[in-house]
């Protein structure tokens, strides 16, 4: 077609143009499509290799097609070229209309990432002698709102090399290449729209098959799930109320599913938990809760809602997950025993001893307390009748802080304040004594029988403790053979009754070994009150002590 000048165009080649254009817009696919747009150029416009290189979503070229070399298409189909090289290569060069020609005078300068070939061959003989390093490129441009080639958007660019006739293509063979890149860019826009169109009734297709399979899958999985599932409704007076249960929640629950449908989660929900329901089951969200068995006995369960809603009615009902957490809490709950807890007696340890009492206690010292407890001793012996600092009867927690200037009982105050009974004579106050033991002679038993019968007397002392005091007391072991007891309500009269009885419990002979032995007890009562930290307390009590402990002949203290 080349040898041909306008307008001695043979008619054979007008129908080889029109045959390549025809095919490329009845292509089934838009990968047949670029392909045919690459045979079309070999094919039509008589050139040796053509290739397309199609802008990507993000900007990018890639080698979407080429046609007239084996050997090249295996060696840059599906490379890349960046968006920045093409528009380099797109503004040098002669311009022939829309087509860009770099002669291989300028080709050198042609570095960076743009996929491409290499034909060997002679330099040029004569001036119009195509150079085996002469690029042409045909930019394909969609058509824009106005008409016109170059008015639209780039779709991409077609590479040709090699005219058969091995001469630079003249005024026919540019105008045809420009023509039929301005038909293959629109041949190509029209199979991305029928890939687009195609992929979305088969989207559409697909959603309407999962739309009829809906309901029978969601039967399945509720009916078969391994785990409690329930519906119930949302809003209203009947909020709540259980439309739907599967076979895994009736056997978790003992209920059948006929009468799952007369309650509410709330009627199952255990009484201290009802406020974490009714969170959850607004919130749509999660939870931990323990829910009533047909036997009266709770189970702890994972509880998750998914809010069920209708695009025009709003939320209509609960979708409600229940898994068995039974056993997970249990572990739980004795992971957080044995950190709060000594392993060989069972007994609260240190921390949370420490935790307790903090819990009693606040910053503020309370300003009802006479003056003469700041003069006070801070512990109160065994034997003594002088009395420490000391507790409140009630305490309601320490959520509330006093705004700057307040004074500690104003109208802003709601914390019952852990006080002391007054010094002197036993007015009746009453307060949270604070017991401090240490065993006495212990030591030699460890020594003389070894430490299996020390510690069957720990065990021993640390059970009689317990049994010796009321429910609601508290009987922890610092370590050692060291022990504290925190009795709340006591006057001084009844800690110190309260310290000779349970010395009295501890000095009877214990069964360790094999053999009958015996340990004494020196006992140190403090009190805590607001203003004290939990350390001041435990110190105050274990100075008395002490005390307590020299003040008795050795002889009394000896045990065996």
């Amino acid at each position: 077609m080349e040898t041909e000048s306008e307008p001695y165009v043979r008619l054979a080649s007008l129908r080889q143009l029109h045959r390549a254009m025809a095919d490329m817009n009845t292509a089934r696919s838009l990968a047949d499509t670029l392909q045919t747009v690459a045979d079309g150029v070999v094919g039509a416009l008589g050139y040796e290799l053509a290739c397309v290189n199609l802008v990507r979503p993000d900007g990018d070229l890639v080698v979407a097609a080429l046609s007239g070399n084996t050997a090249a298409e295996a060696l840059i189909t599906g490379r890349v070229g960046s968006r920045d090289s093409w528009d380099r290569r797109l503004t040098m060069g002669e311009r022939w209309g829309d087509l860009v020609f770099i002669p291989h005078t300028e080709g050198w300068v042609l570095d960076d990432d743009v996929p491409q070939w290499y034909t060997d061959g002679p330099a040029p003989r004569f001036e119009d002698e195509w150079h085996p390093s002469d690029r042409l490129f045909a930019p394909m441009y969609a058509p824009g709102p106005q008409g016109g080639g170059t008015s639209g958007e780039l779709v991409g660019v077609l590479s040709v090399d090699r005219p058969r006739n091995g001469r630079r293509p003249g005024a026919w063979g540019r105008e045809a290449l420009q023509m039929y890149a301005f038909q293959a860019a629109i041949a190509i826009s029209n199979a991305r729209l029928r890939s687009n169109m195609q992929r979305a009734l088969v989207r559409l297709e697909r959603e309407q098959q999962a739309l009829r399979a809906s309901e029978e899958s969601f039967r399945q999985a509720f009916e078969y799930a391994p785990s409690g599932m329930a519906i119930a409704e949302m809003g209203g007076d009947q909020h709540g109320r259980i439309l739907r249960t599967n076979d895994a929640l009736c056997r978790l629950l003992g209920r059948p599913a006929s009468a799952m449908r007369r309650y509410s989660f709330s009627d199952l929900v255990h009484p201290e938990d009802i406020g974490t329901l009714l969170r959850t089951s607004a919130e749509g969200g999660r939870a931990e809760l323990r829910l009533c068995r047909r036997d009266g006995t709770y189970v702890w369960v994972s509880l998750r809602n998914s809010v069920v809603a209708d695009a025009a009615d709003g939320p209509r009902f609960l979708l409600t997950h229940v898994e068995d957490i039974e056993e997970r809490k249990r572990r739980e709950l004795q992971l957080a025993h044995r950190a709060s807890h000594d392993s060989l007696t069972g007994l609260p340890n240190s921390a949370e001893l420490r935790s307790r009492l903090s819990a009693r206690l606040c910053s503020q010292q309370p300003q009802t307390l006479p003056t003469a407890v700041d003069s006070m001793e801070p512990y109160e012996s065994f034997d003594s009748h002088e009395a420490a600092f000391g507790p409140p009867v009630f305490d309601r927690g320490h959520d509330f802080d006093f705004p700057p200037g307040r004074d500690a009982y104003d109208g802003y105050d709601h914390h019952v304040h852990t006080v002391a009974p007054a010094a002197g004579a036993d007015d009746g106050t009453k307060g949270l004594a604070v017991l401090f033991c240490d065993l006495d002679g212990f030591k030699s038993i460890n020594d003389r029988f070894g430490h299996n019968a020390g510690d069957a007397v720990l065990i021993e002392v640390a059970r009689r403790l317990s049994n010796g005091v009321r429910d609601g007391d508290t009987v922890a072991r610092l370590g050692g053979d060291e022990f504290v007891i925190l009795a709340d309500g006591l006057c001084r009269a009844d800690a110190q009754d309260l310290a000779v009885r349970l010395r009295n419990e501890i000095i009877q002979p214990i069964r360790a070994e094999g053999r009958a032995v015996r340990v004494g007890a020196s006992f140190g009562i403090g009190w805590a009150h607001c203003g004290m930290t939990a350390d001041e307390v435990l110190k105050s009590a274990d100075e008395r002590m002490y005390v307590e402990k020299r003040s008795r002949p050795k002889q009394h203290r000896r045990a065996g």
